[in-house]
């Protein structure tokens, strides 16, 4: 994991110099960018690195000692399926609010789940309905700018009583504001000057409603979900983000347990351990692109979300075990 790591850390540097003021930035960049590959390359590295370290056991006669000795090759699994449970634990509770803290400083329209493109938000206030469209967003420190910003005022009973047209306005504390912007009234006469908004919005609630589910940290989840189902927002692709992070430690085991099943082998039986080896990578990808497959069946409602993250590595978990207990009879 640290070599793959380190590779794709080189690259990100060097690609994303150019477009950083210093070196220092650059860094800071890759580092972030870096963290969003770690649970894409994480599965497969407890996998390899736990079948490297098993047959390097069986090859120094360690593990045929160990077996000599009476333990089951369950009992001799142990530390590695304890070894994997703790890289996940790890990786849910510290990895991922570590990144997704990164990530979220600075967020942007591109960074967001738009509608068509662009930021729809709409509230009430004390003189009716304001309705915004913008087509750009950035944060600054705790308020949101907004770019290309066009605003429907409506009255109670729905009738348009201003159009405004601005380049920026800032949501912030006070609502939202800019010293220039276009204003039409209810007559469609023209003035140029401030505008000031009273709204219930925040930065946080307008950030709630765009923000993708990887850019909501483990702890956050659950107290995010809840808040918007009790709106009505469908969270389904939230939910299985979460059920992922909660039982990552289980998909560390089933990986574990197959590096384990694949490292099986004996130097009197003349096994290629490269061929194998070979085979466990492919099965492993082969296994990853399965767990992808259940998490879309997830996502899209064809699977119950908890299913459809912890049956795949249940399945690992148990083929694996069956190979490992027929061991000495293939």
């Amino acid at each position: 994991m640290l070599v793959v790591c380190g590779i794709i850390f080189a690259v990100t540097f060097v690609e994303r110099l150019p477009s950083n003021a210093t070196a220092v930035a650059a860094i800071a960049d890759a580092w972030m960018r870096l963290l969003e590959y770690v649970p894409l390359f994480l599965p497969p590295a407890v996998f390899m690195g736990t079948l490297l370290a098993s047959y390097n056991l069986t090859k120094s006669s360690e593990m045929i000692i160990v077996s000599s000795a009476g333990l089951s090759p369950y009992q001799a699994a142990r530390p590695f399926l304890f070894g994997a449970a703790l890289i996940g634990i790890f990786a849910t509770t510290v990895i991922n609010p570590y990144s997704v803290d990164l990530r979220t400083q600075n967020l942007t329209h591109s960074q967001l789940k738009l509608v068509d493109d662009a930021i729809w938000l709409r509230d009430k206030n004390d003189h009716g309905f304001i309705t915004m469209q913008a087509r750009g967003m950035h944060m600054a420190q705790n308020d949101l700018v907004f770019h290309d910003v066009l605003i429907l005022a409506q009255d109670p009973s729905f009738r348009l009583t201003q159009r405004v047209m601005a380049d920026t306005i800032q949501l912030g504390a006070d609502g939202l504001q800019t010293h220039q912007a276009n204003i039409w009234d209810a007559q469609g006469v023209k003035t140029t000057g401030p505008f000031h908004a009273s709204t219930s919005l925040t930065a946080q609630t307008v950030l709630d409603r765009y923000m993708q589910p990887d850019q909501i940290s483990f702890w956050q989840l659950p107290s995010f979900i809840h808040k918007m189902e009790s709106v009505g927002v469908p969270m389904r692709g939230h939910w299985v983000q979460f059920w992922t992070l909660l039982f990552l430690p289980l998909t560390m085991i089933a990986m574990a347990t197959l590096g384990i099943a694949f490292s099986q082998t004996k130097q009197r039986r003349n096994y290629s351990f490269g061929v194998k080896f070979s085979l466990g990578v492919v099965t492993c990808f082969a296994v990853y692109f399965l767990t992808n497959m259940f998490s879309a069946l997830g996502a899209t409602g064809v699977l119950p979300a908890v299913l459809a993250i912890v049956a795949p590595p249940l399945i690992i978990i148990a083929g694996a075990g069956v190979f490992m207990a027929t061991f000495d009879t293939i």
